[in-house]
């Protein structure tokens, strides 16, 4: 029986707030110093929000974590602390999550099961180098490690205590405390992110100036805009992965964008054709996909570049959804 099932929403945030509240009032009782019973109760009372059995979002992790000290602060009952003394779960968080990690995306873990299925799209070589850019506690890298066993699996992370329980829970991974804008991405033939929508940018041009011909690039819920996707996987919540092959198909600006707006080194190819009848055939016999129309080698007007298809006759991709 699956822990959600057990427990379920929000008997773990109570469950956790309980213990939490129980281990601050009863160092209390022994004549510990506040300060010390409100880092015990912080620590106990986050454990469950850093490493749950329960698949949870993001925002459940940190009504976790913070529901104790809140809660604590408003009944009154340490409002003999010092002042400077709540400042402590402030240290603490800064310390799980540096203000530079805040600005890509903080504690966004990937569900359980989100990428079951995506080696049906993404066929990659055996030991194929992966990397989860920003693993945090390493959800991504075990469920990459379910569908790809026998890749290399690498992690970057920049928080050490999230990059230290990371490889703790992924000892089949390689996991290193870096910056994951300046770690080289050109040895990986796929890289998985889960990013926000204001850093995807950012992302794809890294992208495009480091992968490979033929390397992946694939993003959990969040679409990178200026891209077409070779690929969509569905998640069982709902969820899409956007993946985008090298080299990229950039999307045509409006007409009166001028010229190499986007400033990424890619082509842009429009949908003009339909697929032939025998090509139909034998993408319909496909099991795990549908089909999306062939992007024919015609062009539009305001496209960037001289306006030709770039890729070699017979080399075109078509877009594919998993079910």
């Amino acid at each position: 029986m699956s822990p959600q099932a057990i427990l379920p929403w929000p008997l773990p945030a109570l469950l956790s707030w309980a213990v939490a509240w129980a281990t601050y009032l009863g160092l209390r009782a022994l004549g510990a110093p506040a300060v010390i019973a409100l880092l015990c109760g912080v620590g106990i009372g986050a454990l469950p929000a850093v490493w749950s059995p329960w698949p949870m979002t993001g925002w459940r992790r940190g009504f976790i974590a913070l529901g104790f000290p809140l809660s604590l602060a408003a009944s009154g009952v340490a409002a003999d602390m010092a002042a400077w003394a709540w400042l402590v779960p402030l240290g603490v968080l800064a310390l799980l999550y540096p203000l530079n990690a805040w600005r890509d995306a903080p504690f966004f873990p990937t569900p359980h099961g989100a990428l079951q299925g995506l080696k049906r799209l993404v066929r990659l070589p055996d030991a194929a180098r992966v990397l989860e850019a920003g693993c945090g506690l390493g959800d991504g890298l075990r469920e990459l490690h379910a569908e790809y066993p026998r890749a290399q699996l690498d992690g970057v992370e920049w928080s050490w205590p999230l990059r230290a329980a990371c490889q703790w829970r992924c000892g089949f991974a390689r996991v290193t405390r870096g910056d994951l804008w300046k770690t080289d991405w050109s040895a990986y033939q796929l890289v998985y992110l889960f990013q926000r929508p204001e850093s995807m940018p950012r992302a794809v041009d890294k992208a495009a100036r480091e992968l490979a011909a033929g390397a992946w690039l694939a993003s959990l819920e969040f679409e990178a805009a200026q891209l077409e996707p070779d690929a969509l996987h569905s998640c069982p919540d709902g969820r899409t992965v956007w993946l985008y092959r090298q080299p990229f198909t950039e999307r045509c600006p409006p007409a009166s964008a001028p010229a190499g707006a986007g400033g990424i080194a890619v082509r842009c190819v429009v949908a003009c054709e339909p697929t032939p009848p025998a090509a139909g055939r034998a993408a319909a016999a496909m099991p795990t996909t549908a089909r999306a129309p062939a992007r024919g080698p015609r062009s539009t007007p305001g496209c960037f570049g001289s306006g030709r298809d770039l890729r070699r006759p017979g080399s075109g991709r078509r877009r594919l959804r998993s079910t």
